[in-house]
């Protein structure tokens, strides 16, 4: 007689047996998302001075930040298969030294070639720094721990972007532009020495296998995308170069597509936009994305070439936008509670539009009140539209399609931010013609053109039901409306076509 099968004895976690862990592993993952989160705002407020240092035109340094943010979007998708196949522990301390060495060398450049070579290294290194962190988090806490692990590890997360512009105005002000690379330096090797002592390595013993063609496919769709923003209007490549992109952009787009309807595991699964709330906060909320990512870009250039501040005095004014989003934090439960994603999805993308609208009519005379008031209340409703359309995107997504949602939802905001960033930069390029200089009076058309985004993305969630994320938001619609929701199709359609 054959024994029944056992059950498999829980899962034995280090934090469990070791308390001190219970800190110091949050404490490294946290060392990671400080440098990544500092880094993608500490830039902004250094581009004219870095463009000027390195003699190229201030626009053209949206590259140093779209192309860190593109490497982000494109290797993200690879980082946790290499995770499996050679220990978390090794990955995440070969992500740390390969941020840290990209970021020295940003500081060492001497050319924008070279800038953004070093910050597609950095980008490299991001890319597998946070989701291998959070790998991490999730084997060596029990879920029932989980909750306030993460609270250790979202306060660098909050603290960096809010940081970046004034420690960015500070060290190019008085020190050097080098500086806000050469921070991460002290920041990194601590991490580097946490990681080695107290992260226990873990593999699994056959990873499945890769999708490298598919990983090969989607990389050059959107990094030919990419430039074809960057490079429409501004003539950075030759048109016979522009029109290659673009069939690039275009064909690898579809072949990737029939590739991913053929694979087993592809590399960026298209199977979940099947789902209408991931679909609409992934798409949809990456055009609002767009609109509201190229205001960090435009606004540093708006104060510093069109106002004459100098970095100190712009970050000491962008950084209220990122106090504004960490007030929002304990703010947002109850306002989802009482609106529920459709209606705040709809009408803070109108608002916001108009809020955008609205920072064409700075000028030089504005009083700094009033600056700071403004953006305080921007960096909030930023931080709302943001808030909702990471919940949204994971609010009906099924547990065994959640790290497939992870992946896609994680690539569609790194490259909105991108396109972003370069569609502001794009349409100042086409303002000021080739070889101009950047005045205030551009940026009184830019903003409500960049304002239109955001607005027009809000036609687009007008197809949520108002049930829909009703289980994570806690919004009660009417008890009509519940019944029309329920006799609807669901959320999950399997005759929705992947895009």
């Amino acid at each position: 007689m054959i024994d029944p099968p056992r059950n498999p004895l829980p899962p034995v976690y280090r934090t469990a047996t070791d308390p001190k862990l219970r800190l110091l592993i949050p404490l490294v993952v946290a060392c990671a998302l400080f440098m990544e989160n500092l880094d993608s705002t500490i830039i902004a407020t250094s581009i004219p001075q870095i463009a000027r240092s390195l003699g190229e035109s201030p626009l053209h340094l949206n590259l140093a930040v779209t192309s860190y943010l593109l490497s982000l979007a494109v290797f993200i998708p690879i980082s946790g298969w290499v995770a499996d196949r050679f220990g978390a522990r090794n990955v995440f301390c070969g992500a740390i030294v390969m941020f840290t060495v990209g970021s020295a060398l940003c500081g060492l450049s001497t050319s924008l070639a070279m800038l953004v070579a070093t910050r597609i290294l950095q980008g490299f290194g991001g890319a597998m720094m946070t989701p291998v962190g959070r790998l991490i988090l999730l084997r060596s806490f029990p879920k029932e721990a989980l909750v306030q692990a993460m609270t250790y590890v979202t306060i660098p997360a909050l603290i960096g972007p809010t940081m970046g512009p004034l420690v960015g105005g500070f060290l190019t002000t008085y020190a050097s532009w080098r500086w806000i690379f050469y921070i991460n330096i002290p920041i990194g090797l601590v991490g580097i020495y946490l990681a080695m002592r107290y992260i226990e390595d873990a593999k699994m013993p056959t990873p499945p296998r890769f999708d490298f063609a598919g990983f090969v496919i989607c990389g050059a769709a959107l990094a030919s995308t990419e430039l074809v923003l960057e490079s429409a209007g501004r003539q950075l490549v030759p048109l016979w170069g522009e029109i290659a992109l673009v069939a690039i952009a275009i064909g690898g787009m579809a072949l990737y597509r029939r590739h991913a309807r053929r694979t087993p595991n592809p590399a960026v699964d298209l199977k979940i936009f099947r789902l209408r709330s991931f679909r609409l906060s992934v798409l949809a909320g990456g055009v609002c994305r767009m609109g509201l990512s190229a205001v960090p870009f435009l606004l540093p250039l708006q104060l510093q070439l069109g106002f004459g501040m100098t970095a100190m005095q712009s970050g000491a004014i962008t950084f209220v936008s990122s106090l504004g989003a960490m007030l929002m934090k304990s703010a947002s439960p109850p306002i989802l509670r009482r609106f529920g994603f459709r209606k705040l999805l709809i009408g803070n993308g109108v608002l916001v539009g108009f809020v955008i609208t609205g920072m064409a009519a700075f000028t030089d005379a504005t009083p700094h009140v009033l600056l700071y008031c403004y953006l305080l209340l921007f960096g909030f409703m930023r931080s709302v539209q943001f808030t909702c359309l990471n919940t949204l995107g994971y609010a009906d997504v099924p547990p065994d399609m959640m790290s497939r949602a992870t992946s896609v939802s994680s690539v569609g905001q790194q490259l909105a931010m991108s396109f972003g960033v370069a569609i502001g930069a794009t349409l100042l390029g086409l303002l000021v013609g080739e070889g101009g200089t950047v005045t205030a009076a551009e940026f009184t058309i830019v903003y409500p053109l960049i304002a239109i985004l955001p607005t027009f993305a809000s036609l687009f969630f007008t197809r949520l039901l108002p049930s829909d994320g009703m289980q994570v938001s806690g919004y009660r619609p009417r008890a009509e409306i519940q019944a029309q929701a329920a006799s609807a199709s669901p959320t999950v359609s399997s005759n929705a076509p992947a895009p």
